[in-house]
């Protein structure tokens, strides 16, 4: 969501910040701003709306070589430029840059304003300034640990001091925040690809940490003031995925590079000697996959549905049951979490607030959890300890498309190699080795058909209403599908299993209601049949994504993708609804790689 970038050095600290917050666009949000520290003033800008439009209201310079910058995303106050970050004391000395929430910012502020504090936003974020700003005597880490001391919520900040502008106090609990080494200076960011060819290594803050960043070097501690060690990493990748080259969106690119993702997925983890795939990041011994007796999948979103995709694949090639869960929901309910349960948390960010805290929480019961995560080295990749890189490169559009496509990939190698430690055939592992290795080729070959699409995309851009169908797997393919559509053209979606459609949904069937049916060509075509002929039967339109050789009666229009092992019928299957969604959306003239309230990086709950 918010996304924080901040600047400690020698050099100007105005174009190092707006770069960084043009690479934090992606998280999604609604308003923009930065201050800088320089002669014992700050210098505050800020603006509601893209970050353009904030560099269109800056002077050619503003002096200064330490700053913090903000992207927010609005939680208390409505987007303006008011409640735009940074936030600043009554004395304009303080700039404060936050995400999360403060629970009781509402407490707090009564007792502010009893005090004579004016608010000048509807912001929780203020009353932060204004409880550090109180204390002008302490060191500036002492004033946030005080101010921190008397707040309940959720926090990743930064926090300059126009009167001491030496240094950056960043402080996190909840949030993600990452500290960037360069060379004699220092950057404090929520995400690393903002320090992507500026900073070498990168330390990451763990909660309730707080930091004192100097332009040579920095120190962490706990609130109470123990000092702690934080070790450093290579910041890897480049700043390169962050182009859309000849691509008109960010989305569209990431569609097409989705067969070199599948690639990168695989690649290393395909064990031709012994027919099955070879996870190390998971650090279980055959002996311990033999008493697993059950797996749970957590994640929220896209990552859900990719989870149960690989619970369907798992229960299939292993024959361990398994059932994936909305981790946002599974937390509240007092879960039961048993010792020989497998549970697998999905995150491409790794930051995801609700997958996050599902994972605490069985932690907290003695349960052992793997991730399933693009982002290396983030909260959830840490947490977890284990588990599965998808490698599948920066994504920056807000909606999912690779991360999605190459985590039912490692889902596909997870239940291979749990398969084949249980009963699974070395003739099935050859047998789906071959069908894994084919996958990067038919992938582009639908990408590239992109073409074909174009009247099921037109009849679906011509409606207020679409109904997503499939039965098991393709239920799950017909979910992802219909969220596509609604988070990026906004046209109503909703996606049932074609075996309910009688059991209530059959009623919303009009002749100005298109249906899209996802049906493969496996044991249930004929049933997907039957569910064809009860639409048409009510006069409902009927589209289809389907499989090579499959002649579907009765539909206006359909793609087909090749064929292939049926276990892995549901990558391909996904591809043409992530095409259509982004043809509908460019039909209609939507905002593709940042759709309107909602966030790639979900860091709050």
């Amino acid at each position: 969501m918010c996304g924080i970038v901040a600047y400690v050095g020698a050099r100007p600290a105005l174009p190092l910040l707006v770069e960084g917050l043009r690479r934090l666009e992606y998280r999604g949000y609604d308003s923009a701003g930065l201050a800088i520290a320089e002669g014992g003033t700050l210098a505050v800008h800020k603006r509601k709306g893209k970050v353009r439009e904030l560099e269109s209201t800056l002077p050619a310079q503003v002096p200064g070589s330490v700053g913090v910058a903000h992207t927010r995303w609005a939680t208390h106050g409505e987007p303006s430029d008011l409640n735009a970050h940074p936030h600043t004391d009554a004395a304009g000395r303080i700039g404060v840059v936050h995400n999360g929430i403060i629970e009781n910012a509402a407490e707090l502020r009564r007792r502010l304003e009893g005090e004579g504090v004016v608010f000048r936003s509807q912001t929780d974020t203020e009353v932060l300034a204004h409880l550090i700003g109180r204390r002008p005597e302490s060191s500036l880490v002492e004033a946030v640990c005080a101010a921190l001391a008397l707040v309940k919520g959720a926090y990743g900040l930064a926090v300059i001091d126009a009167d001491r502008p030496g240094a950056i106090i960043a402080a996190r609990n909840g949030g993600p925040v990452v500290i960037g080494v360069g060379d004699d200076e220092m950057f404090v960011a929520s995400d690393a690809v903002a320090l992507m060819g500026h900073a070498r290594s990168v330390a990451h803050l763990d909660d309730g940490e707080v930091a004192e960043v100097r332009a040579d070097g920095f120190t962490v501690m706990t609130l109470e003031g123990a000092e702690t060690f934080k070790a450093l990493q290579a910041l890897e990748g480049d700043a390169g995925g962050l182009d859309k080259g000849d691509f008109s969106h960010f989305m569209r690119k990431e569609i097409a590079e989705q067969p070199e993702a599948v690639r990168r997925t695989l690649l290393g983890r395909l064990d031709h000697r012994f027919q099955t795939a070879h996870l190390g990041g998971i650090e279980l011994a055959a002996r311990e996959m033999l008493d697993i007796r059950r797996v749970k999948i957590l994640g929220c979103g896209s990552a859900f549905y990719a989870g149960v995709v690989g619970a369907h694949l798992i229960e299939q090639l292993a024959r361990i049951p398994a059932q994936a869960e909305p981790a946002a929901e599974f937390r509240y309910r007092n879960p039961v979490v048993e010792q020989d349960t497998l549970y697998v948390a999905v995150s491409q960010s790794g930051e995801t607030f609700d997958t996050l805290a599902a994972i605490q929480e069985v932690k907290r019961k003695g349960g052992r959890v793997l991730g399933v995560i693009n982002a290396i080295g983030s909260t959830i990749a840490r947490e977890c300890g284990r588990g599965v890189y998808l490698h599948a490169g920066p994504e920056v559009a807000v909606v999912s498309t690779k991360t999605f496509t190459s985590t039912v990939v490692a889902f596909c190698l997870l239940a291979l190699q749990l398969g084949r430690v249980r009963d699974l055939s070395s003739a099935h592992g050859q047998r789906l080795l071959a069908g894994l290795s084919l996958l990067p080729d038919q992938i582009q070959s639908i990408v590239d058909r992109e073409a074909e699409l174009a009247p099921i995309a037109a009849r679906l851009a011509a409606s207020e209403h679409a109904y997503f169908l499939g039965r098991t797997v393709s239920h799950a393919i017909a979910m992802e599908g219909a969220l596509k559509l609604k988070e990026i053209s906004y046209l109503h979606a909703e996606a049932y299993a074609a075996s309910e459609l009688k059991h209530g949904p059959l009623a919303l069937i009009t002749p100005h209601t298109p249906v899209l049916i996802v049906a493969p060509d496996d044991d249930l075509l004929a049933k997907n049949r039957s569910t064809i002929a009860e639409v048409r039967t009510r006069q409902g339109p009927v589209l289809a994504v389907t499989q090579d050789g499959v002649d579907l009666e009765d539909v206006e229009a359909s793609f087909a993708v090749p064929r292939c092992e049926p276990e892995l019928a549901p990558l391909l299957l996904n591809i043409p609804l992530q095409l259509l969604a982004y043809q509908v959306a460019s039909a209609l003239g939507r905002d593709i790689d940042q759709p309107r309230n909602l966030a790639k990086s979900v860091t709050v709950e």
